[in-house]
């Protein structure tokens, strides 16, 4: 039986062109800055992104603690939403590794933080406070329901934040499914950030890496912090060549994703015992809660994994299930049958 892999679409495996990609990659150096597919992946991501220079980077959490290494100096301030990956899911890095202080402050269910909250989080000149250097968003927002920020907003916050002479970064790992979502060329809205980073290796299906871009200046600062943390690869076009196939026939397809996202929603809008919120189901990331204290959130999941079903618990009552590429309508069927049965119905 098919395992249904719905903990993350981080699973997803890569296509056949992409393995043929990695099999016949030109390689170089990287280090020496030699390997031409690296190059090719770098320059199509900045241009894709209407920024002046790319930099592969092997993961998302190593490409934000770049950026903010690259934005901050140590004793410096960092405002960011207390639900984001960045505060809640990276080791507490920036502290930990470069000496930033997080500042957070609430997002909302649809990742934004409100714009008089991050002006009052700003701030002044006082030899007690740290200094505010960088605002951090994130698109789509995953523990926000994976709600997409739109151009409007992100342009308001980095208009705020240059007024103040502050910088911008977006933790862009689902940029991509913002931009399907909301029906936007991700050029406009990454238009304003000053640096942003991008998975490859979730909904695009590479098999691994990130991408980090900006301004060429920054994105060279950006290299030497990428050496500090042990991020100088050799050979890794090997990872670059599934990445350019990933950006380059990838995208359009994510709103396959997001279809089967909705599919599930409604699916379990219908069984007893579990509740969802439809209007809070944007891209391809569904959350849902168990309101029966005749099972846990654990028992559900180990009950739906004997089912063929994996997904994730996020707390007490809380389960993420996110579709991708590999998951398709039957999936999806399958996936609200077992739910059906574990939850005491009738398939």
């Amino acid at each position: 039986m098919k395992m249904i892999d719905l903990r993350s679409d981080t699973v997803t495996l890569p296509t056949e062109e992409m393995r043929d990609s990695i099999r016949n990659a030109e390689l170089g150096d990287d280090v020496f800055g030699d390997d031409p597919t690296i190059n090719k992946l770098q320059e199509f991501s900045a241009e894709l992104m209407g920024k002046e220079a790319g930099l592969l980077v092997s993961s998302g959490t190593m490409g934000n603690l770049v950026c903010v290494l690259t934005h901050c100096r140590r004793g410096e301030e960092v405002i960011l939403g207390d639900k984001s990956h960045m505060f809640l899911n990276e080791c507490g890095s920036m502290s930990a590794v470069g000496g930033v202080h997080p500042h957070t402050i609430a997002n909302g269910s649809d990742g934004k933080m409100r714009i008089e909250d991050i002006e009052s989080a700003i701030r002044g000149i006082n030899d007690h406070w740290p200094r505010t250097r960088l605002i951090c968003l994130e698109n789509t927002h995953n523990r926000c329901y994976g709600a997409p920020l739109d151009s409007d907003y992100i342009a308001s916050v980095c208009e705020l934040a240059h007024s103040r002479g502050l910088k911008v970064h977006l933790d862009g790992a689902r940029v991509f499914n913002a931009v399907v979502a909301l029906g936007v060329e991700v050029m406009d809205l990454v238009r304003h950030v000053d640096s942003l980073s991008f998975c490859l290796s979730k909904g695009l299906s590479a098999p691994v890496g990130s991408v980090v871009c900006g301004a060429r200046g920054f994105v060279a600062e950006a290299r030497r912090n990428r050496k500090l943390l042990g991020g100088g690869m050799r050979q890794a076009g090997i990872i670059a060549a599934p990445g350019i196939v990933a950006l380059s026939k990838m995208i359009s397809r994510l709103a396959e994703d997001h279809k089967n996202a909705r599919r599930l929603a409604e699916g379990i809008a219908q069984i007893p015992g579990l509740s969802i919120e439809l209007d809070k189901v944007w891209t391809n990331i569904v959350y849902f809660d168990i309101k029966t204290d005749k099972m846990t959130a654990d028992e559900l999941v180990t009950k739906l994994t004997e089912k063929g079903v994996m997904t994730l618990a996020t707390g007490t009552t809380r389960f993420r299930m996110v579709t991708h590429y590999g998951i398709g309508a039957d999936d999806i069927d399958r996936t609200l049958a077992a739910l059906t049965l574990v939850m005491g119905g009738k398939e």
